[in-house]
């Protein structure tokens, strides 16, 4: 038998000559706008921008200058007493708030009040001798007084014997009198002579008398002065044994208690007023365009990065090295040069409330707008 046969094949359909003539294409993103352009374009040089303002660079390089080397200062007081002695009493506690004049402490006053008391003693003393000097000197005028008299009766003495002595001449020529009893009315009138000469000495030293008590009193009065003057003294001494705080503020830990001897000097407890400013530490480089008046932002490290405003506030008049004790001698020949540092002082700005946990000590980072307002 023979095989069946199989059908043929069927031709193949012609080619579309327009389809042969078309490449394979891929595949493209859909065409964005011009909106979306201009926003990415927009976005990429902000994001630019931003970098370079972040690390200073051109354009914005010296807009500002930055530095971490900076604290917060105070007037920080150190409360020392002026005279020694035990602490009595000490009616504050570590940290406390205090008012100007409240009392911080107390030493023992009984010796300080017994001085009082001598040298009110002393001044008493002092103003009876003068008071004294007042009566020497009436005693003294009513002495010349009484010289007055004695001259005015030696004076009428001597005119009685003048007169006598007249008469006696006359009688004398006629014989109606010895030569004896002439001499005698002589003498008398001699005597005269000499009494009015005596009356008048006494007079001249009751006047000096009189003077050597009115020149004595300025050294009574001077004394009088001198025995106030160590009264008033005895009397700060007294008050000095109450410590007060000399300003508002806060106090630090206590450093003495009660029952310790203190001495003028011992340094009993720190007083940190509420007045604080930031002290920043720039290079000399930094601070070419700095000046009065510009502002200045700073994070401190205790407030978690709170950022504050203030504004310079004063530039110091030399760099720190020329306020060392110890200078530094570049005069030999391993010369390398450093940056100094040029302490600007930033006052802050009132009405932040974040601004009253500042204490002074605290790190600070400041950055200054050298471009900001000037004074």
């Amino acid at each position: 038998m023979s095989e069946p046969s199989s059908p043929a094949p069927e031709p193949a359909p012609a080619a579309d000559p327009q389809v042969a003539a078309t490449p394979p294409q891929g595949w493209r993103p859909p065409e964005k706008s011009r909106l979306t352009v201009a926003t990415i374009i927009t976005i990429a040089a902000l994001a630019v921008l931003a970098l370079l303002y972040a690390w200073q660079l051109p354009p914005f390089a010296g807009l500002t200058e930055a530095t971490d080397n900076a604290y917060v200062r105070g007037r920080v007081t150190i409360i020392s007493p002026e005279v020694s002695g035990y602490v009595t009493s000490v009616p504050v506690q570590d940290f406390a708030e205090v008012r100007a004049g409240q009392i911080i402490a107390t030493i023992d006053d009984r010796i300080y009040k017994a001085r009082v008391a001598q040298a009110e003693a002393n001044v008493a003393a002092q103003e009876a001798a003068l008071a004294n000097s007042a009566q020497a000197q009436r005693s003294r005028e009513t002495a010349t007084q009484s010289q007055d008299a004695a001259i005015a009766n030696a004076a009428a003495q001597l005119s009685r014997a003048r007169a006598d002595m007249k008469r006696a001449d006359a009688l004398v020529a006629d014989g109606s009198i010895s030569e004896r009893e002439r001499d005698q009315t002589r003498a008398a009138l001699m005597a005269a002579e000499a009494g009015v000469r005596q009356a008048e000495a006494g007079r001249a030293i009751g006047t000096q008398d009189v003077r050597t008590v009115v020149v004595g009193r300025d050294g009574l009065r001077a004394a009088v002065e001198a025995a106030r003057a160590q009264l008033r003294l005895a009397q700060i001494d007294l008050d000095n044994t109450v410590i007060r705080a000399p300003a508002d503020g806060q106090l630090s830990e206590i450093g003495v208690r009660n029952g310790a001897y203190v001495a003028p000097g011992t340094q009993l407890v720190f007083l940190v007023p509420r007045d604080v400013w930031v002290v920043a530490n720039f290079k000399e480089a930094q601070t070419h365009g700095m000046a009065v008046g510009q502002p200045a932002r700073f994070h401190v490290d205790a407030l978690g990065g709170v950022q504050l405003a203030g504004r310079v506030q004063n530039i110091a008049p030399a760099a720190g090295s020329e306020f060392a004790v110890i200078k530094a001698d570049n005069a030999t020949g391993n010369f390398v040069k450093v940056a100094q540092r040029i302490a600007v002082r930033i006052a802050v700005d009132p009405g932040q409330a974040a601004a009253q946990r500042l204490r002074p000590g605290m790190s600070v980072e400041v950055s200054v707008d050298t471009h900001g307002g000037k004074q």
